[in-house]
């Protein structure tokens, strides 16, 4: 538990950095376009990337702490054997889906986002790089769900 609750913490202040920037960015946006009257050219595309990393991680983040979105109508009417064998599968679930569409289907996006030499056209930077969120969170999502299963077993 102490290598969740460090992951945690430095999950928790990337996303704190990553919305602070991104604050700071829109800002600057705001001012160049309406003080000075030259928007500033980059940061509508920074802001993009960086609102998609706080959303991918951030799902990691609410991962971990169990805080996602659910109906718990039924689960909640049945008994504690079944509440816990629901959330087992549902965590299986979970863990399949990350696997395929975060970790292989984001691996296969940053790859050949790679290969091809694509770059945003603004910051001119490798879109692989805006692309690796998607299996870096894939993996974080996967510890926090198996480490959950191990806790469900003990």
């Amino acid at each position: 538990m102490a290598l969740r609750k460090r992951i945690d913490k430095i999950l928790g202040r990337t996303l704190v950095v990553i919305m602070s920037i991104m604050v700071i960015n829109v800002l600057w946006q705001v001012f160049t376009r309406y003080v000075t009257g030259d928007p500033s050219s980059f940061t509508d595309e920074l802001a993009r990337y960086l609102m998609i990393w706080i959303g991918i991680l951030g799902a990691a983040f609410v991962a971990g702490k169990n805080m996602h979105v659910a109906i718990d109508i039924l689960p909640s009417r049945a008994s504690a054997k079944t509440q816990r064998k629901l959330k087992i599968i549902v965590t299986l679930l979970i863990i399949l889906f990350v696997i395929f569409a975060f970790v292989v289907g984001g691996s296969r996006l940053v790859y050949i986002s790679y290969i091809l030499g694509q770059q945003s056209p603004a910051l001119q930077i490798p879109l692989a790089v805006v692309y690796l969120i998607l299996p870096i969170s894939g993996l974080l999502i996967i510890y926090y769900k198996v480490s959950d299963l191990l806790n469900l077993r003990s």
